[in-house]
């Protein structure tokens, strides 16, 4: 069994990351929507429903064409790997803050797990809001500590010969993970592919849905 390995970016900036600030910006939002909820204007299940959609569905559809385009265009995938700010940016996807991206590809030696140990620096721009479990203390830490542990309870259990390296986001460089492609998808479409690829598969949670189930 191959020891985790634990990868860590460039120094934390905390200038619009910062769990303070996310706080005071989370209780102005709810007592705004506490407000349009008590006067009739707005629909919590509502807006509940229009944040998951955008969590698990439109933001991520943009990683998955990232993704897709790799599986299938070798050419891309390769300028993937040297460059990951600029092939992302080619297809039209940049961050907010100027942050730079990482791709990390699995393999069938290597599962990459991202986490950002010290607040919650995502790559916004492929994958859109993050999940509330990876701005939890318990996942920040326990990804880092034990990843074999945190992927099993994901539903993702490798072998133990399997290397796991779990990489550290910051305010400046954020990372995606190109899933493996799964079997009997030859001659697939990069749309029929990007049907295959989940928020969870491309930050190290999941892997790539086989054909035939959905992602």
């Amino acid at each position: 069994m191959h020891d985790d390995d634990h990868h860590h970016g460039h120094d934390h900036d905390h200038h619009h990351d910062h769990e303070n600030r996310y706080t005071d910006m989370q209780a102005r939002v709810r007592a705004l929507e506490t407000v349009l909820t008590e006067k009739g204007l707005i629909d919590p299940a509502a807006i509940d429903a229009i944040v998951e959609t955008y969590e698990t569905k439109i933001g991520p559809r943009n990683g998955a064409w990232v993704v897709a385009k790799a599986w299938s265009d070798p050419d891309f995938a390769d300028w993937l790997r040297r460059d990951a700010t600029a092939a992302i940016a080619s297809l039209g996807y940049t961050g907010r803050q100027g942050e730079h991206m990482r791709a990390v590809f699995n393999t069938g030696e290597t599962h990459n797990l991202v986490v950002c140990t010290l607040c919650s620096c995502y790559p916004w721009s492929v994958l859109g809001l993050p999940p509330v479990w990876y701005k939890a203390p318990a996942y920040r830490s326990r990804a880092v500590i034990d990843p074999r542990g945190v992927l099993a309870e994901f539903g993702v259990t490798l072998s133990d010969d399997k290397k796991i390296r779990v990489w550290d986001s910051t305010a400046e460089l954020r990372y995606l993970v190109i899933p493996e492609r799964p079997d009997g998808t030859e001659g697939w479409s990069e749309e029929q592919l990007a049907d295959l690829v989940s928020r969870d598969s491309m930050i190290g949670t999941g892997v790539a849905s086989m054909p035939g189930v959905a992602a």
